[in-house]
Parts: structure tokens; sequence; C-alpha cells
């Protein structure tokens, strides 16, 4: 007896993590400076944080009034009704969502590439195919509506990311509108805005109150602090208002993450400062570094330094952890997530060092076209 033919799906790979690390080169984990992942360096929310012990000694409940008020909630923040807010286990867990509610066996989605590897991932897991639209080097990563328009043949879901990972790039309001306009009418336009609170562009949400084809993705792991609790959500449009009750897991997001995500929406002071703290470092990245980066409205920048592969195991046993980006279809970039004073002065410091040391040249070329043959299905980006 074995599982289905499962050589299609290609298993995610997460960042490397501070204690896995620290054994390998010997470090105490304390002396590793970890930007790998783009978790927020400020922590949790510390509202969230004491909303969860306030309510861990009720978790033999089921967690249906929880979920119910955090629906209210965020639909009174993004003036929708809360059946059109659709809560998941993280931001992977709300695009699972999507594709059972939206793929039939053999339906195919539209994702960049290079991109985050769960986007196609989801789709396989729910017997889906999988097909990409280029990202040029040679034009900044910009997702530009003629590259997905031409790459569109009739798929049932389009992926369009503002911010993008590992790139940092955004796409405006009328590039979306262009490609929802260019698409068929049963096609779904989907924004994911994981990193859309770091960016100074407003939300697309308004986009969801106005068509029938547009969604968007939102989550608390990033500008919140709470990505061990994996918590997301898609908005959605009206039309779509009986669907969520139909393919969503029962009690799938836990009584916790309810909790810390309602206690966290009024935890303003926390995401200010981490907002503030990501330009900050998103400039210093960049004004510092001696290797070609791009400009990101993430909490991340993507940085070209040769052999990205040699430069994270030289920066990895110096006690800095970032990203290489190979699997990204990137093999000459890394991408460094945006940390605390401390932590991003010492990463760039230590990069400075390593860069040195090999060729002079390395990371400061201009990269060619972004590899194709689907790069951004064998590593994660925004979730």
């Amino acid at each position: 007896m074995q599982p289905r033919d499962l050589s299609a799906l290609t298993p995610y790979e997460a960042g490397r993590g501070i204690e896995e690390v620290a054994r390998e080169v010997g470090m105490d984990p304390a002396d590793l400076v970890k930007l790998s992942s783009n978790e927020n360096p400020h922590g949790p929310s510390p509202k969230a944080v004491e909303a969860m012990r306030e309510h861990a000694d009720g978790v033999h409940h089921y967690p249906k009034a929880a979920h119910a008020d955090l629906q209210e909630a965020l639909a009174e923040r993004w003036d929708l009704s809360p059946e059109q807010v659709w809560l998941g286990n993280g931001g992977d867990g709300a695009l699972d969502y999507l594709a059972r509610a939206m793929l039939d066996p053999d339906d195919a989605i539209l994702v960049p590439d290079p991109g985050f590897a769960y986007y196609a991932m989801s789709a396989r897991y729910h017997h889906g195919r999988v097909e990409t639209y280029p990202l040029y080097r040679s034009e900044d990563f910009e997702q530009r509506p003629e590259h997905v328009l031409d790459a569109y043949d009739g798929e049932r879901v389009v992926y369009l990311i503002s911010p993008h990972s590992p790139t940092g790039r955004e796409i405006d309001r009328d590039a979306i509108l262009e490609v929802a306009d260019g698409v068929d009418d049963d096609t779904v336009v989907l924004v994911d805005e994981a990193y859309g609170v770091y960016s100074e562009a407003p939300s697309k949400a308004d986009l969801v109150r106005e068509r029938e084809d547009v969604a968007v993705l939102r989550t608390f792991s990033k500008s919140h602090g709470l990505a061990g609790v994996r918590l997301g959500y898609l908005l959605t449009p009206a039309a779509w208002a009986d669907a969520y009750a139909r393919i969503n897991t029962p009690f799938a997001v836990n009584e916790l993450a309810l909790r810390a995500g309602l206690a966290a929406l009024e935890d303003h002071e926390h995401v200010e400062r981490t907002v503030e703290s990501a330009a900050w470092a998103r400039e210093f990245i960049d004004e510092t570094l001696t290797a070609r980066t791009w400009p990101s409205q993430g909490n991340y920048v993507l940085a070209a330094v040769g052999d990205a592969e040699a430069v994270f195991e030289a920066a990895k046993e110096r006690g800095v952890i970032v990203r290489d980006a190979t699997s990204f279809g990137l093999p000459e970039c890394i991408r460094i997530t945006c940390g605390t004073r401390r932590e991003t002065t010492r990463a760039v410091e230590v990069l400075n060092e390593v860069l040195a040391m090999r060729d002079p040249y390395a990371g400061t070329g201009t990269p060619g076209p972004a590899g194709g043959g689907g790069a951004g299905d064998t590593d994660e980006g925004g979730g």
C-alpha cells in the first residue's frame, strides 16, 4: 500500500532556523542573527500575547465565537460583510480555501516566476495545474500586465503579488485592473498582500467591493508578529458569500490564534513600530551593502551577490542567516529580512566582509532575464 503518486509535488523549503544553524556551526543561538524568513524582529504584538494568556484555559472549547468575532472585526475594518472574510490557518490555509472553492480537477492557475512556492503547491494538492508568467530582471522584476496576459490561457486563478517576494516589487491598481479586465469572466485575480502593511500604497481591498473577480490575501504573520500561531485571511467578493461555509475546515483556526488576531488588530503602536523599523532597515541595506539591491516595499531586500550559496554559507559561519534565493531561480541573489537596527547593522557588516573576500565585482553587475522552468515552485516567499 502506497500513497497516490506525489512525484509532481515539491516539498516546501522553509528558511533555516536559529537552533538548527547554531548546532551546525557550533554557536550559541543567542549569538546568531536570523534574517531569512521575513519574521517580525520585534516579536509578537504584546496585546496578542496578553490575549492568548488570558484565554489559554479555554482551549478545551471549540472556537466558534472567536471565529465569528474576528470575521466581524475584519469585515468592519475593510468595509465588507463577515461572509466575505475567509479566515485560514495562515495565509497558506486561505490559499487552500481559494483552491478548494475555485479549482476543478485539471484546472490551471497562473503564477509569477520567480515567486512564492505555495501558490503552485496548493493548486497541485487540489489536482490543479500550474502555469507561469515571467518577471524579468532587466525590467527590475515588474509584474507587467502584458506579460501576464501574454501568458494567460484561460487559467482559473491569476496571482498578482504586491509587494512581491523575494523582489519587494509592487503592482499598482491600474495594472491589476488591466489584468482583471483582460481575462475571462470565470477567472479570478488573487492579489497577495501578505506584505501590504509595509507599503506606502493603499490596499487593493477596495476592488473586492467593486468587482466579482478580485480577491485579496492578508496575514497576521508579518506586521503583527504572529507567524507562529498561523493566522491569515482572504477578502472575497460578495457573490462568493456562501462558498466559505461549504469549503471551510471545521474550526481550522485555533482559539488562541483568533484571540491573538482580535487583540493584534488594536495594537496600532506595535504595527507602526514594525513598519517604521522595516523602512529604516530597507534604506540602510540599500545604502550600505556593497552589492546591487532592488527597491523593496516589503520587510526584506533582494541583493545580487554573485554566488548566493557561497555567500549564504560564509555568512552563516559568521553567525548571520540570510536567504539563498537559488530555489527562487535566482542563484546569484540573497534575500535579507529587515531586522532590528542591531541585527541589520551586523548582517550588513558580515555580508560586506564576505563580499570583500570574494570577486570584487560579484553582486554589482546587472543580472540577465529571470530563469524560467517554474523556479517559483521550490521556495517560500510571502505566506
